[in-house]
């Protein structure tokens, strides 16, 4: 007997199926308004079929604070149902913001450049925001159209005919409006988003676009990408506005000609004064649901691409299971066989590199522009994942630990230094809600970075701007370089720490480096200049990805630096002298 397979819902889903009971609730307030929605059709039947023809004030009293009641209910009902709706968006934001926050940092680090940036928190945003506006109530008042036209029959089957066709018409324009608007719109999404990532290269890139002349060629370039976003959008607008326009035309030609259709029937007597304007007010209740519905098709269709797309990425992109928590690395990196191709690439950029270190170790690595050094300490961090090989820390391959655990025993800083906008302790401390000054201060002291804090506006408390850009490219560097030390971490892996450093800050990382050996850490430095591995006792020599020399400082230099006639493309290493020697 053949089993059916278990269809597993979607992170989305089940964050939505959550709120099951509000919608349970919004559905039945939505019945409720409904039938209080007949109170205008019912009230002006009362007025001209019993209150005009009697003459009668009380009764016509009494009908007015009978339908102001009604009318009072449905309002009130009416806000609770918008506010239920927009909690559920609310809620479906906080179930899921971080999960997709989460995709966006880690996104980059498994298929490269050629992601969608911040589109997902975009589409979050976009699905949050159609729950909470008009469209749902439209899609929760849209079944009961068959219910007004069955009231609109049981007045005249001319009515209900009336209505029926004019229904028709309308669910017919709703289908062209969900054909004609889908690519449309799925273009325009694409046209912003490319709109948005030349807008965001270029303000990364100011001091360039305008030092070299650029910012008037870039302003083109934007200004096509621009134009071509605004016609895509102008072209979804058109479709959706231009439909939505037609059925709100219609829906009052329907509510003339059932009006004129129940003039017919009164003249020839076949129904009374009042169904006349019940069945016009009635109809046009019918149709209502299919005219809003319309009209919030544009923002209907973006939460559904933004719906398909979220999912499809949060399946890309699974929750990692949580690993057996192991104890803090103390002894060794070992690294087996390592080969790295970047994220999104296919190109093996460091391949068969194997050595080991023990604590208190400090390994230079150098070798020409694009031999895979930053490739290789990306990997020894555990950003990147090899595509063959291993690196472990006291046996444990890094895939054993969750990011957050392991960052707390590796220090990293990498080539592009870049801080987040807060205070000079926050981002020493990794944003550490539970940071101690101590720690802090140790870390800098460490980094030799704490004189210079001191000696800022506002000290620790100084902030650092968006980006640091408060702060030289030579303070952001060696306060990175404090940030890598916090925490006393077992790892420590510096990319070209002293790219931006001056005499002092080259002393302050060597002592940093044999600091951090001293008290046990491992200390991986990627260095061009000879300052970089004053620290370290070992060296590893790459050279178009792979190893050339792995061993004692003293010994590797002797030999790199040896005189090779042979060799078709010598590595360049500069002396202690300041001197190039192939």
């Amino acid at each position: 007997m053949a089993v059916a397979p278990i269809v597993r819902r979607s992170e989305l889903g089940e964050a939505l199926g959550a709120c099951r009971s509000a919608f349970i609730g919004v559905g039945v307030m939505s019945c409720i308004i409904n039938l209080l929605y007949l109170t205008g059709s019912m009230f002006m039947l009362e007025v001209y079929d019993r209150v005009l023809p009697s003459r009668s004030v009380p009764t016509l009293i009494g009908l007015i604070v009978l339908a102001a009641g009604l009318y009072m209910a449905q309002g009130v009902l009416d806000v609770i149902r918008s506010r239920i709706l927009g909690r559920v968006g609310t809620a479906l934001d906080e179930a899921l913001n971080a999960r997709v926050f989460d995709t966006i940092v880690r996104l980059p680090l498994m298929i490269g450049g050629r992601n969608e940036g911040l589109q997902p928190l975009r589409d979050l945003d976009n699905v949050r925001s159609f729950l909470g506006g008009m469209g749902p109530s439209a899609f929760f008042d849209l079944p009961w159209l068959p219910f007004y036209l069955a009231i609109c029959f049981a007045f005249h089957v001319l009515i209900g005919v009336t209505a029926l066709a004019g229904a028709i018409i309308l669910v017919s324009l709703t289908l062209i409006t969900e054909y004609m608007s889908r690519q449309p719109a799925r273009q325009a999404i694409g046209l912003a988003s490319r709109r948005n990532d030349l807008a965001a290269a270029s303000r990364r890139n100011a001091e360039v676009l305008v030092a070299m002349g650029m910012s008037g060629r870039l302003t083109k370039r934007w200004s096509d990408a621009n134009e071509k976003y605004l016609a895509g959008n102008q072209r979804a607008s058109d479709v959706a506005g231009g439909l939505g326009a037609i059925a709100k035309v219609l829906r009052m030609m329907l509510q003339s000609a059932v009006l004129g259709v129940g003039a017919y029937l009164v003249i020839h007597q076949e129904a009374t004064a009042g169904i006349i304007i019940a069945g016009s007010i009635l109809s046009a209740r019918a149709l209502a649901p299919v005219d809003l519905a319309i009209a919030h098709w544009k923002s209907f269709v973006a939460a559904r691409q933004s719906w398909h797309r979220l999912n499809r990425l949060l399946e890309q992109m699974p929750v990692k299971a949580t690993p057996t928590l192991l104890q803090s690395p103390s002894s060794q990196l070992s690294v087996e066989g390592l080969a790295i191709v970047a994220p999104g690439d296919q190109k093996v950029i460091v391949q068969d590199v194997t050595f080991a270190l023990s604590a208190g170790s400090g390994l230079g690595v150098i070798g020409p522009s694009g031999s895979g050094k930053s490739s290789l300490v990306r990997a020894l961090v555990g950003v990147w994942q090899p595509v063959r090989g291993k690196v472990r820390l006291d046996g444990a391959a890094l895939d054993q630990w969750s990011s957050d655990l392991l960052g707390r025993h590796v220090g990293y800083l990498p080539q592009d230094v870049e801080l987040f906008a807060g205070t000079v302790a926050q981002n020493v401390s990794r944003f550490d809600p539970e940071a101690k000054p101590d720690g802090i201060i140790a870390a800098a002291k460490e980094a030799g970075v704490h004189d210079m804090i001191v000696k800022m506006r506002d000290g620790y408390n100084t902030e650092v701007g968006e980006q640091g850009t408060a702060l030289s490219a030579g303070q952001a560097q060696r306060l990175a370089l404090a940030r890598a030390l916090y925490g006393d971490p077992f790892l420590i892996v510096l990319d070209e720490p002293n790219s931006n450093l001056d005499t002092e800050g080259d002393e302050a990382l060597t002592r940093a480096v044999r600091g951090a050996r001293e008290r046990g850490a491992i200390v991986v430095v990627v260095a061009h200049r000879p300052i970089g591995i004053e620290g370290v006792d070992q060296i590893l020599v790459l050279k178009d990805g792979r190893m050339q020399a792995f061993g004692p400082k003293e010994t590797v230099l002797a030999q790199v630096l040896q005189p090779r006639v042979t060799a078709p493309a010598p590595i360049k290493i500069v002396s202690d002298s300041g001197v190039a020697k192939s």
